[in-house]
This record gives structure tokens, C-alpha cells and sequence, in this order.
């Protein structure tokens, strides 16, 4: 079973630049991540995007939509911005035949305190055992796209009310 990773920025990518002193989406953290917890998993990383959540527009859905349609491996996971990523899920619930599990993170994969590692192994756990569909592997839980918010006070996803 190959899981096929798909980066397309978010905070979880996020790095800072002293000379510039803002923080900008820079190279994807998964396979660090991956390395680093010792998986045992066939995988394979691509990167697609670098923008923040914020900054995607119609036509990077769109890029998203067709990379994932013409991607082979059935098992996706998509790291993305946290304050978009409702969206872009939803848009990707169009594909029936694939497993797709988005997550991202509230603080850059480089900070110790950041959820990166805890969200994308949730992912990985997740896109190994559920059905065909799209989800959200995030805060601990995984979400349907249709029914999640971002609960931007408490820097976590929760089921909508």
C-alpha cells in the first residue's frame, strides 16, 4: 500500500527569514517528519504548491483537484493551510475512488511546541484504514469536510454546530 504525500504549503511548512522578519512558506517538512519517526510505510513525496492557505485561489483548488485525479497511488495526504483547508477538501470530495486525508498545523513543523508531527501521523494512521472519501486529519480527530471548522480561539478544528 503506497501513500503518496501532496505538499502545498501552510503554516506547517512555514519557516522564518531573519533578513526579512516574517515567516514564509519554505520546502515541505514530511519527509523530516517521516525520517524522523522511523515509518514503515511505502511512500512517495511531491511537492505542488508553497502558499498559505489564504493566498489559494480557485485555480491552485483546480491544480489540486487534477494533480490528485491523476495521481495512481489510491492513498493521498495532502498538507495544507489551516485556514483554508475546509475548502479545498471540499472541492476534492468530487474524487470517489481515493482515500484523501488533509492535515496541516497550527505552528511551523520546526517549532517544538507545533502539532505537525501528532496531525500527520494521525493522517497516516487515518488514510491506511478508512474508506474511500475525503477527510481532515486534524486536532485529533478526523472530520468530514462538511461538517469542520477552524476554531481560530482555540487553535483547533471542531465539528461545526
Amino acid at each position: 500500500m503506497k501513500i503518496k504525500f501532496l505538499a502545498v504549503g501552510g503554516t506547517i511548512d512555514k519557516v522564518y527569514f531573519d533578513a526579512m522578519s516574517k515567516y514564509e512558506v519554505g520546502d515541505s517538512s514530511i519527509q523530516d517528519i517521516l525520517t524522523n519517526a522511523r515509518v514503515n510505510i511505502e511512500y512517495e513525496v511531491a511537492s505542488l504548491l508553497k502558499k498559505d492557505s489564504l493566498d489559494m485561489t480557485d485555480q491552485d483548488r483546480q491544480t489540486i483537484l487534477e494533480a490528485v485525479q491523476k495521481e495512481k497511488a489510491k492513498r493521498i495526504i495532502i498538507t495544507h493551510g489551516t485556514d483554508t483547508m475546509v475548502e479545498s477538501a471540499q472541492i476534492l470530495s468530487l474524487i470517489k475512488d481515493k482515500v484523501i486525508v488533509f492535515t496541516g498545523a497550527m505552528e511551523p513543523a520546526k517549532f517544538k511546541t507545533s502539532d505537525a508531527v501528532f496531525n500527520l501521523g494521525s493522517a497516516v494512521a487515518a488514510v491506511q484504514t478508512l474508506p474511500d472519501g475525503v477527510y481532515l486529519a486534524i486536532s485529533g480527530r478526523v472530520f468530514s469536510p462538511d461538517n469542520v471548522r477552524k476554531n481560530r480561539g482555540r487553535k483547533q478544528f471542531e465539528e461545526k454546530m
